[in-house]
């Protein structure tokens, strides 16, 4: 009690330090909308519903979080066809995702609240839900002790601890104890995150080790591909595609890719960096190193075997055309990125060394035999000429990758399995 006293004094302390910052983004247009609804202003009124018609209120922090919970919404829709589902999101890039996938299954899509008491009552009051479900991580303290006193039950659902947010967590686990007790439920993806959960003194009833929802999220991305043609690629050339790429990586990719040209003279590369944003920086490095570079984002016809992909949302149906697939983010210390994208269609992945963010997947996937790491342009010039080399090691290393995530397509059954016996249920459909 008093932790949490002392928390929302200093919020209010904050808030009149910065009032002048926040008068100042409530007057641009960007931000004015979002921060009214943030504040729950506009909110639905749950009078609105039916009476009889469960209301389950869903948060997903950000775009990554949004996607993951794709699959778990459409199953809910499933089995709770008459519920009222609401999502709550805290960036633009989530709530667009949302809105472009998701609408048909969710009866509100709405910016996240404040973590203020005053804002998280106003929720309560407006939504008044039966079931809370959060998506891997934003643990709000306001948000969970409002719900937790109104007897809401609070489920975490697709729960992780990274190693950075374990150490945190023990740091200050006079903090983040009395979160975490809140939850009547917390759903981790891995035996490891369930042993971090236990050993911050949470109930071992009250965890469930049930895998990955990035596995089944894949059914909710899938995007018409790209044709190689269609991208400038030459007929019949094998292609690198090199996806969400930091800063730091293009060098020793590109250094590899010059001397693979040596070995492998119609090898194509697709070098898309993680913010579109830095087309004109690459452009600049490959064109130091004598290497024509097409740009997506410019219409006008280009030549060169590398293709620059400085746009976004279209790197998903670029891996329909690759040979090989590098995993960016992962040979600097950036956490890496998804890789199932690339390992449902059967391809061959290349990742650094950093996959800190996705370890569960990689682990799989390298005990699967689909999936290599490397740590530097030698190594990543020595992966690709093995596979370039040989399509047999490539066949076999894209079935195991479509097996991999064919193994795990059952997680939304098991998540569902204990969700729903915490919601009351919609009644007979007559």
């Amino acid at each position: 009690m008093l932790l949490s006293w002392l928390y929302n004094l200093l919020q209010i302390l904050v808030l009149v330090l910065s009032a002048p910052v926040w008068l100042l983004l409530a007057l641009r247009p960007k931000y004015r909308h979002r921060i009214a609804g943030r504040l729950g202003w506009g909110l639905p009124a749950a009078a609105a519903r039916a009476a009889d018609r469960p209301l389950i209120w869903l948060h997903a922090l950000s775009l990554g979080e949004v996607s993951s919970a794709a699959p778990l919404i459409a199953g809910l829709r499933r089995a709770l066809p008459q519920a009222c589902l609401i999502l709550t999101t805290t960036t633009s890039s989530g709530h667009r995702f949302a809105q472009e996938r998701l609408a048909a299954s969710l009866d509100h899509i709405l910016p996240a609240p404040f973590d203020l008491y005053g804002t998280v009552r106003r929720f309560h009051q407006r939504l008044r839900p039966d079931l809370f479900l959060l998506v891997e991580t934003d643990f709000w303290p306001n948000w969970l002790a409002v719900l937790a006193r109104r007897q809401v039950p609070l489920v975490l659902v697709n729960g992780r601890i990274s190693a950075r947010s374990w150490q945190q967590y023990q740091r200050y686990a006079f903090f983040f104890r009395p979160l975490f007790q809140h939850f009547s439920l917390l759903c981790t993806q891995t035996a490891e995150d369930a042993e971090r959960m236990a050993a911050m003194g949470l109930a071992a009833e009250k965890i469930a080790v049930l895998g990955n929802l990035k596995y089944a999220s894949l059914r909710h991305r899938l995007v018409p591909p790209f044709a190689a043609s269609a991208l400038g690629f030459a007929p019949q050339a094998p292609i690198w595609v090199c996806g969400s790429t930091h800063p730091g990586e293009e060098t020793s990719i590109l250094q590899a890719f010059l001397r693979l040209r040596q070995d492998f003279p119609r090898l194509e590369l697709l070098l898309a960096p993680r913010n579109p944003g830095r087309g004109e920086e690459i452009a600049a490095l490959a064109g130091s190193m004598d290497l024509a570079c097409r740009r997506r984002s410019h219409p006008a016809p280009q030549t060169g075997p590398i293709l620059l992909l400085d746009t976004l949302g279209e790197l998903a149906a670029c891996y329909a055309c690759a040979t090989v697939a590098f995993i960016g983010g992962s040979l600097v210390a950036a956490g890496g990125h998804n890789p199932l994208e690339a390992a449902a269609l059967g391809l061959p992945v290349l990742h650094g060394p950093h996959m800190e963010d996705f370890q569960e997947i990689a682990r799989d996937l390298a005990q699967a035999g689909a999936a290599r790491t490397v740590a530097d342009a030698d190594e990543l010039t020595a992966a690709m000429t093995a596979l370039l080399a040989d399509p047999a090691v490539r066949r076999r290393m894209g079935e195991a990758a479509t097996a991999v995530v064919a193994r795990h397509e059952a997680v939304v059954e098991a998540h569902l399995a204990r969700i729903l016996p915490l919601c009351r249920p919609c009644p007979a459909v007559a």
